[in-house]
C-alpha cells in the first residue's frame, strides 16, 4: 500500500512528490515516455515575482529563495523588458504598474536590446529582477529528493480506471496501484482523472501556447538580452542557446492533447515582434506549442476535493515552474494538516473547494 499516489510528473507532479515523499511512500505515474513531455516540457520558463494573479505572486515570492539559492536562478539573469508603441498607452501603464516596471528611455532600452526600433517604439519599461529557471534541473532536483526517500517513478502508465477503497484508492494504469491519497497534478488532463474518481471537475481549460525558435539577428550576440513583451503579453520573445524564443502568447482552447503550432498564428505573433526591431527575423529554426491550463478564475488549484483522499494540485496555467517550490509546500502542509507557511486568505483563493456548488 503506497501512502501518496502521484498522478502527473510534469512541474506539479515531481515537485509534489518530492515534498509528500517526506511524509510517506510515493509513487509518480507519467502516462508518457519521459518526465516534463506537455506543458513543462515546452516552457519558456522565467522566474518574475510580480507575473500573474495575487495569489499567484504570492506562491512566487514564496518560491523566490528556492529558485534563487537552491536550484541557480541566481546565475541566470535576464531582465524583462516592455516595449511600448502609440495607440497601446493604457495597456503599457497597465503592465507598468502591476508587473512595478521602471522607465527606460529608448538610449538606455538599446543598450540592452541594440535592435529596438525608435521610430515605432515609443516607450519601454524594465524589471532588472527576473531570472530564467532551468527547468530541467528543477524537475531532476525534486525527482533526485524523492527517489532519495524510496519514491519511484512509473512511465508509460496511462491511468484507465480509478476505485475508492476502503483502505484508500485503486489506480488502473497497465497495472493496479492501492494508495491510501491520490494526488491529481495531470495538467490538461486533470479534471478527467478527477472524473476517473468520482470527483467534481473544477472546470480546467488547457490553452494552447506556441512558440517560435528564431535565428538571432545577424552579427548580435543575444545571449544577454531580455525578455521582451509586448502590452497585455500579446507576444514575447527571449534568447535560448544563441537564438531567439517568440511567441504570441496565443491562448486558444483546445481539448488536452499533444498540442503543435499552427503556421499562421506563429506568423501572427513573429509579425509583432518585428513591429519593434530593426532587424526582421530571416529563419525559423524550429516549432512547437504546448498546453497552458487554467481554472475559470486563472489562479491555481492547491487542495482538498470532496471526497477523502483525493487531492488537487492543478491550474497552474503559465506560472508552474516559478510557483511550484511554494506550491508543493502549501500542498504538503495542508496533506499533513500542519498551519501552511502561507496566509490564510492565499490558503483559501487557491484552495479547489472555492468552485464548490455545494
Amino acid at each position: 500500500m503506497i501512502d501518496f499516489l502521484v498522478i502527473g510528473g510534469g512541474i506539479a507532479g515531481a515537485s509534489a512528490a518530492a515534498r509528500l515523499s517526506d511524509l510517506g511512500s510515493v509513487t509518480l505515474l507519467e502516462r508518457e515516455e519521459a518526465l516534463a513531455y506537455h506543458a513543462s516540457g515546452r516552457s519558456a520558463a522565467m522566474f518574475e515575482e510580480t507575473y500573474g494573479k495575487p495569489s499567484t505572486v504570492v506562491l512566487n515570492r514564496a518560491s523566490k529563495d528556492w529558485h534563487l539559492n537552491v536550484n541557480g536562478s541566481r546565475d541566470l539573469p535576464r531582465g524583462m523588458m516592455l516595449l511600448g508603441q502609440e495607440g497601446n498607452e493604457l495597456a503599457f501603464t497597465t503592465d507598468m504598474v502591476s508587473m512595478q516596471l521602471r522607465r527606460l528611455t529608448l538610449g538606455e532600452a538599446a543598450e540592452l536590446f541594440p535592435i529596438v526600433d525608435p521610430n515605432r517604439v515609443t516607450q519601454v519599461g524594465y524589471h532588472e529582477d527576473a531570472w530564467d529557471i532551468d527547468t530541467d534541473a528543477a524537475i531532476q532536483r525534486f525527482i533526485r529528493h524523492m527517489r532519495g526517500n524510496g519514491g519511484t517513478v512509473v512511465t508509460r502508465a496511462d491511468v484507465s480506471t480509478i476505485e475508492k477503497t476502503p483502505q484508500g484508492w485503486r489506480v488502473s494504469a497497465g497495472e493496479d496501484y492501492e494508495a491510501r491519497q491520490i494526488i491529481n497534478a495531470a495538467g490538461a488532463w486533470a479534471d478527467q482523472i478527477a472524473q476517473l474518481a468520482g470527483v467534481s471537475p473544477l472546470g480546467l481549460q488547457p490553452m494552447r501556447r506556441s512558440m517560435a525558435r528564431v535565428a538571432a539577428p545577424d552579427g548580435h550576440d543575444v545571449a544577454r538580452w531580455p525578455m521582451l513583451f509586448g502590452p497585455g503579453e500579446n507576444w514575447y520573445a527571449k534568447p535560448d542557446a544563441g537564438a531567439v524564443l517568440i511567441s504570441p502568447a496565443d491562448e486558444e482552447p483546445v481539448v488536452p492533447m499533444d498540442a503543435w503550432a499552427v503556421d499562421m498564428v506563429l506568423a501572427e505573433g513573429i509579425a509583432r515582434y518585428e513591429e519593434h526591431v530593426t532587424t526582421p527575423v530571416q529563419r525559423m529554426i524550429a516549432n512547437w506549442a504546448g498546453l497552458r491550463t487554467f481554472a475559470p478564475d486563472r489562479c491555481l488549484a492547491i487542495g482538498a476535493s470532496e471526497r477523502d483522499g483525493f487531492w488537487w494540485c492543478a491550474g497552474q496555467g503559465g506560472y508552474g515552474f516559478q510557483t511550484a517550490p511554494a506550491a508543493c509546500q502549501l500542498l504538503a502542509d495542508l496533506v499533513a494538516n500542519r498551519v501552511p507557511e502561507l496566509d490564510k486568505d492565499t490558503v483559501l483563493s487557491l484552495s479547489p473547494q472555492r468552485f464548490s456548488t455545494n
